[in-house]
Parts: C-alpha cells; sequence; structure tokens
C-alpha cells in the first residue's frame, strides 16, 4: 500500500510539473514567450508580442515586458522602471544589413528621447555577427544602467541613459510606431 501511495504522488507531482512549466510560456504567432522573467532582481510579466511584417514577409515576433501590464504607450516609452523588448528572428530575410537599416529608420521616425549619433552607432555595432532565422534579440533596460542588448544568451554592451531607452522604445510605442498591428499587439490590445 506504501509504494501505491509513493507512486501516486511521484506521478501527480510529474504532472502539476509538467502543467507549471507548459504555463510558464505563452504562444504569440507560433513564438513561445516566457509569461514571466526576472531583470536586474525585478519581476516583469509578458504584456504581448506581435508580428513585424514588412513587405508582405514575417520578419520577428516582438514581446514586450513590463512590472505590470498596461495599454499606455507613453508609460511604455518614459517610465524609468525595468522593461524589456525581445525580438525572435523568424525569417531568413532579415539579415545585420537589413536589421542595421531598420534601426537606423527606426530611430529616425521615434520622437521621443535622444539617441546621438555616437549612441546608435554603438548600438548597431553590437550587431556585427550575421543575424539569422531563430536568432533571439533582447533589448533590456535597467534604470541607472541602461539599455543592455543581448543576442543569443551574450551581452553586447549597453547604452546608458534614460533618453537613448525613451529613443529606442519609441521606434515601437511611438507616433508614428514602426508598425502600428505590432504596437497594438505588444501594447495587449490585439
Amino acid at each position: 500500500m506504501l509504494n501505491i501511495k509513493k507512486i501516486f504522488f511521484t506521478i501527480l507531482l510529474l504532472f502539476v510539473a509538467t502543467l507549471t512549466t507548459v504555463a510558464q510560456t505563452k504562444k504569440f504567432h507560433g513564438v513561445s514567450f516566457n509569461t514571466e522573467l526576472k531583470l536586474d532582481g525585478e519581476n516583469l510579466v509578458i504584456n504581448g508580442a506581435g508580428l513585424r511584417e514588412k513587405y508582405f514577409m514575417d520578419l520577428y515576433v516582438a514581446g514586450l515586458y513590463v512590472p505590470k501590464k498596461t495599454a499606455d504607450s507613453k508609460k511604455i516609452i518614459y517610465d524609468d522602471t525595468e522593461m524589456a523588448i525581445h525580438l525572435k528572428i523568424i525569417s531568413n530575410s532579415v539579415t545585420r544589413e537589413r536589421f542595421i537599416e531598420s534601426v537606423n529608420e527606426g530611430f529616425a521616425i521615434s520622437k521621443h528621447g535622444s539617441a546621438s549619433k555616437e549612441e546608435i552607432k554603438k548600438f548597431v555595432g553590437f550587431f556585427s555577427e550575421p543575424i539569422q532565422n531563430g536568432d533571439k534579440i533582447y533589448l533590456d533596460y535597467i534604470p541607472g544602467k541602461g539599455v543592455r542588448v543581448t543576442k543569443n544568451g551574450e551581452v553586447k554592451g549597453t547604452i546608458p541613459g534614460l533618453e537613448f531607452k525613451k529613443a529606442l522604445f519609441g521606434i515601437w510605442f511611438g507616433t508614428p510606431p514602426v508598425q502600428e498591428s505590432l504596437k497594438n499587439e505588444m501594447l495587449g490590445k490585439d
């Protein structure tokens, strides 16, 4: 009888562990994102994630992580609190050159904060290696430190300052954003 109880509790434990693992991720456009993450000791939750398209091609899925869910794009841009944008490349059409071109175009349309030419040059310099389908690029903002860029688990560097973060996040959440439907999905509206 004791062995049956042990077996039952072992199976129950495995079942609960499986449910917990499944509950920790959510799919957006077929791409899995963690529902929560810890950034510099702070707990963040997935606010939403959306598909970036250009010329009828799916390029990447971007997820927004914030301390508390919000649909307020200005709060996302201006708040000096931990938050992150995680990009997951889903196309062979995204190359290093095209990615850098898109970043430069994004900074040109962003009307928030300020990013100097030197900061933008340093930022795009973090992408000196090829970018390919399956790559994961994390843009993590940490107050007092800046925007930390990580590619496939390797920290590439940090650009200090809230003003740079505002300009960078303004690419996705400003008026106009790089893509309205992507903005709405990341804000959890769609």
